[in-house]
């Protein structure tokens, strides 16, 4: 007998409790222990709903905070892949292209391929939506580590080149008056170390 689009809803939202259990490189501000994945993913959400207004063009703040709830849901199956890591990213980007089609495909149609695009918009950042989505996605990491005063840069040696190339040109593409004032935090925080 076949699930009934409810029971395949709950069936997703259990599954995607896996996504507490990553966990990341960078710390809370507090530095008391390492974010989960779906910590980061909340708080993407909230920077996208107070701060859309500095995305480079006009964004709809729901269908980005949805991207940002979503664009991660990929590492239940794949684990979180830090910034700072030697990975092969076509090799990534396909483990984690067969993790969308597991998890959103576990959900009724046409709902898991209306979610299934959305992760899939983000990926491709080729809309304003899925730009500024992208911006923050590197503007949270990056404050993180100028409050926790070098935190996963430090841990991993990376250079103040490394942190302006990694960071700069998506957050630069989606939200360039956010990557202004990352401009200034990064040169401040490099100067002292």
């Amino acid at each position: 007998m076949p699930l009934t689009a409810l029971a395949q809803q709950l069936r997703f939202l259990k599954e995607i409790d896996g996504l507490k259990s990553v966990v990341r490189q960078s710390p809370l501000l507090d530095g008391s222990r390492k974010e989960n994945s779906a910590e980061h993913s909340w708080h993407l959400a909230m920077y996208a709903l107070l701060l859309h207004e500095y995305a480079v063009g006009p964004v709809d703040a729901n269908r980005v905070i949805r991207m940002l709830l979503l664009h991660d849901i990929v590492e239940i199956d794949v684990g979180d892949t830090p910034i700072h890591g030697g990975h092969a990213q076509e090799e990534q980007a396909e483990r984690e292209r067969v993790a969308a089609r597991r998890l959103f495909g576990l959900l009724p149609q046409p709902q898991g391929a209306e979610l299934l695009a959305l992760w899939q918009e983000f990926e491709d950042a080729e809309t304003e939506d899925a730009r500024f989505a992208k911006a923050l996605d590197r503007f949270q990491p990056l404050l993180v580590n100028v409050v926790a005063g070098g935190g996963t840069w430090t841990e991993n040696g990376v250079s103040l080149e490394q942190v302006m190339s990694r960071y700069g040109p998506a957050i630069e593409r989606g939200a360039p008056a956010l990557w202004a004032e990352c401009r200034q935090w990064v040169a401040d925080h490099f100067a002292r170390s």
